[in-house]
């Protein structure tokens, strides 16, 4: 069975982005955006939400963008070869090749594309990647860490819901950015102030005597 992976760049304080919805905090790193470049080859299917599947699309449709250096026309080649998901009630229709538009994230047939996937997949999004560790599907997350803290914003990583993880690797570069590699452990739970559940060993539920 293919792996779910769940990649994301957080700041030092967790969020994917600021309070103005920016998230280009550093100038990118050679080093960094290599190992994005390996790890977007080793990918068969990227599932996205709008807002980072736009965000993306331009590695497609702005040709310019490839032509500035090899390393970002490596990235361009690595991110148009693997299919790609989006998951939008309001996007009308996709801009880039191999990519399937769906109306709602059926954990289902995330499920079952797991199952018959020939490569490994990657969730992209604080959204569908919180649905999808609900849901005990998501086997690996890997977090490049910035060297910078923001004050707020967006969380790189769900609120309300515990996630016990086991770490797998770590890497860090040159400019101060560290790759974290983890294994979630068991099933995320709901850590809500009125149902607060923990994992005993094997991913059973049982009440916490703290909550």
């Amino acid at each position: 069975m293919a792996k779910l992976i769940y990649v994301n760049n957080v700041s030092l304080d967790g969020y994917m982005e600021d309070e103005r919805g920016a998230f280009a905090w550093l100038p990118m790193d050679d080093e960094v955006f290599v190992v994005y470049t390996d790890l977007l080859r080793s990918v068969g299917t990227f599932l996205y939400g709008r807002r980072l599947y736009e965000a993306m699309a331009v590695w497609e449709t702005d040709a310019a963008l490839a032509g500035q250096s090899d390393l970002m026309a490596d990235f361009a080649s690595a991110w148009q070869a693997a299919g790609k998901v989006v998951y939008s009630t309001t996007l009308a229709a996709v801009s880039t090749a191999d990519t399937r538009l769906e109306r709602r994230f059926d954990l289902a047939a995330v499920r079952e594309l797991k199952a018959t996937a020939g490569s490994d997949l990657t969730v992209g999004g604080a959204n569908l990647a919180a649905q999808a560790l609900e849901a005990g599907l998501v086997d690996e997350c890997q977090l490049f860490v910035w060297p910078v803290v923001v004050g707020g914003g967006k969380p790189g990583l769900p609120s309300g819901m515990r996630v016990d993880l086991e770490l797998l690797d770590e890497r860090r570069f040159r400019n101060g950015v560290v790759h974290l590699r983890y294994r979630p452990v068991g099933r995320a739970v709901n850590d809500g102030p009125s149902d607060r559940l923990r994992l005993r060993e094997g991913g059973a539920l049982t009440a916490d005597p703290t909550g």
